[in-house]
C-alpha cells in the first residue's frame, strides 16, 4: 500500500461532510462518522491475518471494513454497493424527502473515493447489489463480511444465499438486532417488522439472525454473540427529556447514543 496522499479536495474540507464510517484519512484528520468502530475491530470475529485470502465486503459504504480487511494483509479485497438509493428496498409510499436525505448521505459513494484515496488503498468497489453476486461475475471469496445490511432488505435469506455462492470460505454477519426481543426470547426465532417510509425492515433478535444465516445455507462456526456498534461524532446525542422517555424509538437513539447501537456477531460457513 502507497503511503496517504493528498485528495483532489482540501482534506479540511473532505472532513466537513457527513461520513457513515468514523475513518482516520491521515494522522489527527479523522472523519465524524455515524459510527465508529474503530475500538470494536480488534474484538471481532474476525481473523486477525487475511494473508493470501481474497475479501468481500458486502455493502460497504465509506468503506472502513474493506481498508480493515486490506489492512489485515488480504491479497484482494472488493466492496460492493449499492449508490443509487432508488435502487433501494423501499416499501411502498416512502416519503421523497427521506430518500433524499439518505441519498445526501451515500451521495454516490464519494466518502468511499475520498477514503480510498487518503489511504493509498487497492480496494476495489463494484457496483453492485447483494441480491446480484454471482460467482461467474465477480468470482468467489475466502472470507465475507456483510455488516448493518440485513435490516434494510425485503428478503434477508435470499441475500445470504447470494452470498453463499460467493463464499469458498467463511463468512460474518454482523446485523441489526431487537435488544427487547433478544432478552425475552433468548432461544426463540423473533423478528419485528416496521417496513414503512423508509428500508428499516425485519430487525431480528439474536436467534433470528443466526436462523436466518442457516435458512441461507450456511452452518455456524460458534455461537452469536451481542456486539455493540459505538455511536461516532456524526452521531446526534439527544437531550434527556420527558418527551425524550416517552417515545421508544427516542430511547433507543439515546442507547445507541451513550453505548453503542445493539447488533449480532454471526460466523459461518457453507453448509456441506
Amino acid at each position: 500500500m502507497t503511503s496517504p496522499t493528498a485528495v483532489g479536495t482540501p482534506l479540511r474540507s473532505a472532513l466537513e461532510r457527513e461520513w457513515y464510517h468514523t475513518i482516520e484519512l491521515a494522522p489527527g484528520a479523522v472523519t465524524p462518522g455515524w459510527v465508529d468502530a474503530r475500538g470494536l475491530a480488534p474484538r471481532m470475529p474476525m481473523p486477525a491475518r487475511l494473508d493470501g485470502m481474497r475479501c468481500l465486503d458486502v455493502a460497504t459504504f465509506d468503506g472502513f471494513w474493506a481498508f480493515e480487511m486490506e489492512r489485515r494483509g488480504a491479497s484482494e479485497t472488493v466492496g460492493i454497493d449499492v449508490l443509487d438509493p432508488l435502487a433501494w428496498d423501499w416499501p411502498a409510499g416512502s416519503d421523497e424527502a427521506v430518500i433524499a436525505a439518505l441519498a445526501r448521505r451515500q451521495e454516490g459513494g464519494l466518502g468511499f473515493e475520498i477514503a480510498r484515496q487518503a489511504l493509498g488503498s487497492c480496494v476495489e468497489r463494484v457496483e453492485l447489489s447483494v441480491y446480484d453476486l454471482d460467482p461467474d461475475r465477480v468470482g468467489h471469496f475466502d472470507f465475507i463480511y456483510l455488516g448493518s445490511l440485513l435490516i434494510h432488505l425485503r428478503d434477508p435469506v435470499l441475500a445470504l444465499e447470494r452470498v453463499r455462492s460467493v463464499c469458498r470460505g467463511s463468512l460474518l454477519v454482523v446485523d441489526n438486532i431487537d435488544l427487547a426481543l433478544t432478552l425475552t426470547s433468548p432461544h426463540r426465532s423473533v423478528a419485528a417488522l416496521e417496513g414503512l417510509g423508509r428500508p428499516w425492515w425485519w430487525k431480528l433478535n439474536l436467534a433470528a439472525l443466526a436462523r436466518v444465516v442457516e435458512s441461507a445455507g450456511f452452518r455456524l462456526l460458534r455461537a452469536p454473540q451481542r456486539v455493540w456498534m459505538p455511536a461516532g461524532a456524526g452521531h446526534p446525542r439527544p437531550r434527556l427529556s420527558r418527551a425524550l422517555l416517552r417515545s421508544g424509538e427516542a430511547r433507543q437513539r439515546l442507547l445507541t447514543s451513550i453505548k453503542g447501537d445493539p447488533h449480532g456477531a454471526v460466523v459461518a460457513t457453507p453448509g456441506t
